[in-house]
């Protein structure tokens, strides 16, 4: 079941997405908003998922899915919290600065809870003022929840995710330091971040989602070219059971809480760090760890963040090469 957000108001009209984001119908007699739906899943999955099948066999109106068209499928959330699944980016950004990494970061995940007060749509610019703050993209996993209640086991926090979906998690680099540096964590460093167009149950992903990991290739577009290819299934050292319990641990969440997986980095075949996709590597997810790679190998960064005008594209195909939850597609624009 694949379900989407068209601009309306604050927070959307939910609709169902057909499977291969080509249709969609609305489900406003169920739920008129997607936390409405994610309230009261329990009691109206079944119905959603009864419509969803209507609209895959043509049974109930319908009309054509543009992704230009979609609000980001949460508006607005109660809770986002990003984690850092992926340790070996970690690592890197720390081997660049020459500093040790705690081993602890290998047991204990790296987590902030940043803005969900407003999500930008897939189609939206990002709005960048200065680019000297050093704008990055990040693309991402992200999972919503139902309710989590405090203390939950890994496998029970499983069971509490109800969609999946992508991420770009807009970071500015330069303004990063200095926020850390009070020892109060991101702010001003991390505006409003875009969602896909569609989010995914786990259900409909199949073989994709298996032990709280999305499986498979995370296509990363900068300005048309391929800077990214790395999958999403490898390296992550924290599946999402693991990053939910964590962020429950002393408080319950509430449904519609978005949890991210932190920036997808693979390592090299030899273990290494990632090589750019145009030397057959798996590229990257952001531009700080192309930076960090090249500090790391040459002394020095070499490749710019994101100017006026540039252009981000994110997404994922099936096995059939079709986009699972339709594409980010963003342009920096001096606002």
């Amino acid at each position: 079941m694949k379900l989407a957000s068209l601009k309306h108001g604050r927070d959307g009209r939910l609709v169902l997405v057909s499977s291969d984001l080509a249709w969609f119908t609305d489900a406003f007699l169920i739920a008129p908003t997607l936390q409405a739906a994610l309230d009261d899943w329990d009691r109206l999955e079944p119905d959603l998922r009864a419509l969803a099948e209507s609209l895959e066999h043509g049974g109930v109106p319908r009309g054509r899915f543009h992704e230009r068209e979609a609000a980001a499928p949460l508006p607005r959330a109660y809770q986002w919290a990003d984690g850092s699944a992926y340790v070996n980016h970690v690592a890197l950004v720390r081997q660049a600065r020459g500093a040790e990494m705690p081993d602890s970061f290998w047991t204990d995940p790296l987590m902030y809870q940043g803005g969900s007060d407003g999500f930008l749509a897939p189609r939206d610019p990002i709005p960048l003022a200065d680019e000297s703050w050093g704008c990055d993209l990040e693309a991402e996993v992200v999972v919503v929840t139902g309710d989590v209640p405090q203390g939950v086991s890994r496998e029970e926090a499983l069971e509490c995710i109800r969609l999946v979906g992508l991420v770009n998690d807009v970071s500015l680099r330069n303004l990063i330091p200095a926020e850390l540096a009070k020892g109060f964590g991101f702010v001003q460093s991390k505006p409003a971040s875009a969602l896909s167009p569609v989010f995914v149950t786990p259900r409909a992903l199949g073989d994709r989602w298996a032990d709280g990991k999305l499986k498979g290739e995370l296509n990363v577009q900068l300005n048309g070219q391929d800077f990214g290819k790395a999958d999403a299934g490898t390296d992550m050292t924290f599946d999402f059971g693991t990053l939910i319990a964590h962020l429950a641990r002393t408080r319950s969440l509430c449904a519609g809480s978005i949890i991210g997986s932190g920036t997808v980095s693979n390592r090299d075949a030899d273990g290494g760090p990632g090589k750019p996709v145009s030397e057959g590597g798996l590229g990257y997810s952001c531009i700080a760890e192309v930076r960090t790679v090249e500090t790391i190998l040459r002394g020095k960064p070499e490749t710019p963040f994101l100017k006026h005008g540039d252009t981000v594209r994110i997404e994922m195909l099936d096995d059939q090469h079709h986009s699972i939850f339709g594409a980010i597609e963003q342009t920096v624009a001096a606002v």
